[in-house]
């Protein structure tokens, strides 16, 4: 993570799982962030307990309460960010916040397809759309040329499930709304790489492994069972996606990418 030189970040879906780790390395790195803004939708709730733990160690942790299928939650946590930054710009834009269910094609709902999207797609959509003229700010601020995660820069995180070419592991996991959201997310960084790279701003899509969090534990055990392999722990995944935000430029806008910088097929 050497590579990465971040004055802020914001991450959504920070209070559990790869978003509470990802908040715990950037403030343990040896260059760490001077603002890092973690996003759940009820900051003083149980399930932000280390959440809470961590913002009373450091200072530049500013906890953030933020809905991202609340568009009155999102432009509300956009000001209060907006005014911590004090016009120097959001450089870091970390969707992380997801769902799934565990849905075969026969018993696949509206009411689930809506709400995973609702979360996995319209949530990065709006979370972006908002946080724009900070990220634009930053990069107009930087004097660095070309794109990079330490400039301004929004990164997806998506799953090898949304690979229409691999449809990874059919066999055993349908998870038809989550399979299609992260379709659409991928799709959607590719629009904002079209989008907003002109603004200098890098938008790359993460597939961040088979990973055990408190989303998808079960998932995860029985995946890298049928595969032979070790569950990937989240201080795993993160350390290497970290490592790969570091390395990331202009020749990676809108690519899909793995947790060790591998390229995926769409």
């Amino acid at each position: 993570m050497a590579g990465l030189n971040l004055c802020s970040v914001l991450v959504t879906g920070a209070n559990r799982g790869i978003g509470l780790e990802l908040v715990k390395q950037l403030l343990g790195s040896s260059n760490p962030p001077k603002w890092v803004f973690a996003t759940c939708r009820d900051p003083a709730g149980e399930r932000t307990l280390e959440l809470q733990e961590l913002a009373a160690k450091h200072s530049n942790l500013v906890i953030v309460a933020l809905d991202v299928t609340d568009p009155a939650s999102i432009k509300a946590a956009a000001a209060r960010v907006e005014a911590h930054l004090k016009g120097s710009g959001l450089n870091l834009l970390i969707n992380n916040a997801g769902i799934w269910k565990f849905n075969t094609l026969e018993l696949e709902t509206p009411e689930d397809m809506a709400l995973v999207y609702a979360t996995n797609v319209m949530g990065p959509l709006l979370v972006s759309q908002a946080f724009l003229p900070l990220l634009k700010q930053a990069a107009q601020g930087s004097p660095q040329r070309g794109l990079s995660c330490s400039k301004a820069a929004i990164i997806n995180i998506s799953s090898d499930a949304g690979s229409i070419q691999n449809v990874y592991l059919w066999h055993l996991f349908q998870i038809i709304s989550y399979r299609c959201s992260k379709a659409a997310l991928n799709m959607l960084t590719k629009c904002q790489a079209l989008g907003y790279g002109g603004d200098g701003i890098l938008s790359v899509a993460v597939h961040p492994g088979a990973v055990q969090t408190h989303m998808g534990n079960s998932g995860s055990d029985q995946l890298a069972i049928s595969l032979g392999e070790a569950v990937l722990t989240v201080e795993a995944s993160v350390r290497g996606m970290l490592h790969v935000l570091s390395t990331l430029s202009e020749k990676d806008n809108g690519a899909f990418v793995n947790w060790e910088g591998e390229v995926l097929p769409w």
